[in-house]
Parts: C-alpha cells; sequence; structure tokens
C-alpha cells in the first residue's frame, strides 16, 4: 500500500514527487502495442502515464460493457504498474481528446431534450450507472489499495463549455461513492474565466497550454493559492489534422523542449502527447466554429513517440531536458516492431451498395426520417429511401436536423452531395429533374468533441426532407454501420462504380508486420482490414496513408473491404512501410 497527497507539493509516499507524465489513450492503441508504447514513455524519464477513459468504448450500447481487448483499461493500467510507471486516470464523461463526441456515447441522443455536461437529471443518472460499472474496475487499482493510480480528473475542460457547480460537485461525490481515495483535480485553460468555472474547491486546479511556461503558472498561481503545486495537466507539444488541411500540423521542436525546461522548472506536467496513436474506426471526433472540421484517421499528432510506435527527434530532445529533473532509467524495449511493403493488394470483386443492401441492412419503415440513434445506430452511415408519388418532378431540395453529409441520387443517379450547411438551405437544380425513386447516403463524419455543438449531434437527418418546400413521407431507413461486411454476397463482378460500392482486394503475407494502405485514386470512404476497420481515407487530404497495425496481418491471404461513395476507386492498394501525413 501507498500514499499521494497534494499539500504545498506532491508527496509520494511521504516524500517530494515531481510528476513528469506521458500521455496516451490506450483506446487508440492496440493491445499488443500498449507494452512498447509505456516502456518508450519511461525509457525517456517519466515517471507516471495518463490516460483519459472514453465513455463511448466501454458502454457502446445503453447497458453493455466492455472492458476486454481494446477496452481492457484494467490490464493497461496494471501494465504501466508492472513496469514501475504511476498512472494518472481522466474517467470523466467528458474527454475532448479529438475523439468521436468527446467520448460520450451516441445513444444519450436517443433521448429527446437531453441535456449534456450539466446537472439535468437524466445524463446524470447515465453517468451513476457507468461509473458503478467502472469504478469496480479502478478503485482497487489506486496506490491506496497497492494499485499505481495516484490521481483522478473530475471533468475535462469544463471551464470552457459551462459553469454548472453543482454538476462537477455531484461528479466528484459520485467518485468518492464509488471507491475514489486518491487525490483528484480539473484541468482547463488558463484564459479568461476558465479556470474559476471550471473549478471546485477542495480539488486541485490544474491549467493546459502549449507555450509561456512561466506566463500561464502565474494565472494559476493566482487561482490555487500559494500553498498548492502548480501542474501543466496537458501540455501541447503538437496538434491535430483535419481533413482539407493543407498539410500535416508540425511544431518546433527546439521550441517546444525550451517551453518543457520552463515548465518543469517551475512544477509538474503532463505531455500531450507522449503518443498519439490511431482513430480506427469512425471514432474521429470534429470541430466546430464557422464550419465543420472532422478531424483524420491519424491522430500522430506530432508526438515523442510516432503512430506506428517511432523514436522522433522530439523524443530525444524531450528525454535531454528531463534528465535535469529526473533519472534516465535502462529500458530494453520488449516488442519487436517490424514494418514492411506488401506490395499491391489487387482487386478481386465488388458490389455496388444499392445491390446488396438487404445483406448488410434491416430496413426500417417510418413516415418521416429518422436520425441514427433514434434508430439504435452510433456511427457509420445511413441510406433513406423514399418512392416519388406527386414530387416525381423535383425543383428543389432541403434536409432539415442534417449531419453531416448528404449523397442524394434520383432513380440510382447522383443529383447532388450536400456538406455541413449546404445541407439546411434550399439547393435549386437548374432545371426540374424527375424520377421515380429518392434515394439520400448520410455520412456521419464524427460528432464534435468540444464546445455547444456538442448537443447538436445527432447524424442522419432528424427532422424532415423538404421536397419543393414541402415535407417529403414515407420513408424506408438503411442502418450502414458496416460492421458486417463479411455478409457481402461478392460475385465475379470486378467494375469500378460509379455509385457507392464495396470493393474486395487481397495480399499475401509471409510475415505480420506494420504497413500502410496508400488511398491514392479513391474519392472517400473507409477501409476495413481483416475485419477490422482502420478508419476513413477523404482526397481532400492532408492524410494519404492509413495505418494498418502488425496484429490485424495474418500470415497467409488477407482481405482488405473498401466502401467508397464518390465513384472513384483503383485496381490495386499499396501497401508501404512509410506513412503519408500531408
Amino acid at each position: 500500500m501507498g500514499s499521494f497527497e497534494i499539500r504545498d507539493d506532491f508527496y509520494l509516499n511521504g516524500g517530494r514527487f515531481k510528476i513528469i507524465s506521458g500521455g496516451m489513450h490506450y483506446f487508440r492503441v492496440v493491445p499488443e502495442y500498449w507494452k512498447d508504447r509505456l516502456e518508450k514513455i519511461k525509457a525517456m524519464g517519466c515517471n507516471c502515464v495518463e490516460t483519459y477513459i472514453a465513455w463511448n468504448m466501454h458502454e457502446p450500447e445503453e447497458g453493455k460493457y466492455c472492458f476486454s481487448g481494446i477496452c481492457d483499461i484494467k490490464r493497461f493500467i496494471e501494465l504501466a504498474g508492472s513496469l514501475g510507471l504511476y498512472v494518472i486516470v481522466r474517467p470523466s464523461p467528458y474527454i475532448c481528446a479529438e475523439w468521436e463526441f468527446g467520448g460520450l456515447p451516441a445513444w444519450l441522443l436517443s433521448y429527446d431534450g437531453m441535456r449534456l455536461r450539466s446537472s439535468y437529471g437524466p445524463f446524470l443518472e447515465k453517468v451513476r450507472r457507468y461509473y458503478a460499472e467502472l469504478f469496480k474496475i479502478l478503485s482497487p487499482l489506486q496506490i491506496t489499495k497497492g494499485g499505481p493510480i495516484i490521481m483522478f480528473q473530475v471533468e475535462n475542460e469544463y471551464g470552457a463549455y459551462g459553469e454548472d457547480t453543482e454538476y462537477l460537485e455531484t461528479l466528484r461525490d459520485m467518485m468518492i461513492e464509488y471507491g475514489a481515495e486518491v487525490p483528484m483535480m480539473t484541468s482547463d485553460g488558463p484564459w479568461g474565466d476558465y479556470l474559476s468555472c471550471g473549478s471546485i474547491p477542495g480539488i486541485l486546479c490544474t491549467a493546459n497550454f502549449g507555450s509561456k511556461g512561466h506566463e500561464q503558472f502565474k494565472v494559476l498561481r493566482r487561482m490555487v493559492g500559494p500553498d498548492k503545486p502548480l501542474m501543466c495537466t496537458e501540455f501541447w507539444v503538437g496538434w491535430f489534422d483535419a481533413w482539407g488541411d493543407k498539410e500535416h500540423n508540425t511544431g518546433d521542436t527546439a521550441q517546444h523542449a525550451k517551453d518543457l525546461d520552463e515548465i518543469l522548472s517551475e512544477g509538474s506536467i503532463s505531455i500531450y502527447l507522449a503518443h498519439g496513436g490511431t482513430n480506427f474506426g469512425f471514432m474521429n471526433g470534429a470541430n466546430y466554429y464557422d464550419e465543420l472540421k472532422p478531424d483524420v484517421t491519424s491522430y500522430d499528432y506530432d508526438a515523442l513517440i510516432s503512430e506506428d510506435g517511432r523514436l522522433t527527434e522530439k523524443y530525444e530532445a524531450f528525454k535531454k531536458v528531463i534528465s535535469k529533473y529526473n533519472d534516465i532509467p535502462e529500458v530494453n524495449f520488449t516488442t519487436q516492431l517490424k514494418r514492411k511493403a506488401y506490395g499491391k493488394a489487387g482487386l478481386k470483386a465488388s458490389a455496388c451498395l444499392f445491390d446488396v443492401l438487404t445483406d448488410v441492412s434491416s430496413p426500417v419503415r417510418t413516415n418521416s426520417p429518422e436520425c441514427m440513434e433514434k434508430l439504435g445506430q452510433s456511427y457509420g452511415y445511413m441510406l433513406y429511401v423514399s418512392e416519388l408519388t406527386r414530387d416525381r418532378m423535383i425543383r428543389k431540395i432541403r434536409l432539415m436536423g442534417a449531419n453531416d453529409r448528404a449523397k442524394v441520387y434520383l432513380d440510382k443517379k447522383e443529383l447532388v452531395t450536400l456538406y455541413d450547411t449546404e445541407l439546411l438551405t434550399d439547393h435549386e437544380f437548374d432545371g426540374p429533374v424527375t424520377g421515380n425513386e429518392i434515394a439520400i447516403l448520410m455520412e456521419n463524419m464524427g460528432r464534435v468533441n468540444y464546445g455547444f455543438f456538442m448537443e447538436r449531434q445527432h447524424k442522419g437527418i432528424k427532422d424532415a426532407v423538404l421536397v419543393n418546400s414541402h415535407q417529403h413521407y414515407k420513408w424506408t431507413e438503411y442502418p450502414l454501420p458496416l460492421d458486417n461486411t463479411d455478409k457481402i454476397p461478392f460475385g465475379p463482378d470486378k467494375s469500378l462504380h460509379t455509385l457507392p460500392a464495396f470493393y474486395r482486394f487481397v495480399f499475401d503475407a509471409d510475415t505480420q508486420a506494420d504497413t500502410y494502405a496508400d488511398m491514392t485514386g479513391f474519392g472517400k470512404g473507409c477501409v476495413i482490414v481483416n475485419g477490422h476497420n482502420i478508419g476513413r481515407f477523404w482526397e481532400a487530404g492532408p492524410q494519404k496513408r492509413l495505418y494498418i497495425p502488425a496484429p490485424f496481418i495474418k500470415q497467409g491471404e488477407n482481405e482488405i473491404i473498401v466502401f467508397e461513395t464518390e465513384g472513384k476507386a483503383a485496381e490495386t492498394i499499396e501497401l508501404t512501410d512509410e506513412p503519408l501525413l500531408g
């Protein structure tokens, strides 16, 4: 058993302790590589690792919990402890993290009137039930019970969202009720009233920032007073990429190292991020200011350890700075990482989406269109189909309460693609178009993870389809989470389709190694390797290649299924050993 206390400084087992933590997210890294990344965090001189807990990973369906595989948080924390790392856990319902919906489960939006991140009773009821399960795992792993957890976070950057002190206090009390014994903290940007809105008495207030450490700590000192330690809980050493960015975001290594030294000279730190990882599947988040900006699949973040586990120049620069404040241990890296360019995967079969709908989806019929969440779907796509009777001649169309991107077809011929705010205004055609069946393929491009727009994240079509300025009724909806592509009845067809389609590629592997799928020649969609959804691609860039970790590869024949929506596909996919992030 041990102790961790917050007094005038941090104290571990009675002695002063400077927290030097590296951030990584277990849910962005295949479990087979957790040990490798943790060893590398330790080897640069860190004494802690920090991680968020993603609620939407652990309760993907309401009342159904997952704590195995990539969600085995117990194994991750115990592994860190076995390597001599202490663990800072951030289990708040909301995490931001450029993660889908900021970690909140999408099924919350199936409840009419749901209000997030507040003392709204129905929301807190869902949090309470989740915490009751989560803390069965976390509570025994605290340092007070012989485990490596030394600190919990109450909520994340709440001061930038709201000022509901009752909500923060309720979260704190819930955590204590379910067994939290170690100290707690909050973290907010040191700007405006963020720190005061996001903090509560008796809980350590910490700050998140990426530069000007002395200046930011002055602001924090005024908040915490003279008798509490200073900590930067997120020292931003890179940044994330959004689809459409001109290039991969990178930082100035020398300046970051200087800032690190400045912060460590005054207080404690957690580096955001030591290792970024990957937004596998449909789990990337998005930001919304003037327009929707979904994040790319890679979460490399220009972190110290690259997406595929390589040590960077920034890693070495940070290690040199940290050596001034902590001993650098000798660490033998026990995981053998291999990269391989497997060459070309060849196209074996294809199938148009409209031809295999009933194989991959169970249709639902409603009078007005329903959003994904109301139909029990969280991620992926939704196809809305309806027969035209009075509205066979379409002059204009408008989608009400729709997110995020629509491809509209008339008698299986593409009419228009609408994105973001284009969905909410009338789209007038140059001349009337006539047909018998309208189909609208809606794509959830990732729910917003920051700010007030989080409460407007119903995906698909929530309210109505206006055809010629009036509501059109009688819809058949086809949910397409794309978690059952093994059901696609591929035949001999190898066509490159002009409509949304599935493509099956095959390549042989004589060994398991990390590789990258180069999606040059494809428009937009997602890639599934041996049943694993490795994420989205889009010709808009900047990311051009998708990371495939070795554990997803098997010796012998491997299958790649591509779902492509723009009618742009190639007959081969190049598998290379280098990323292309921008």
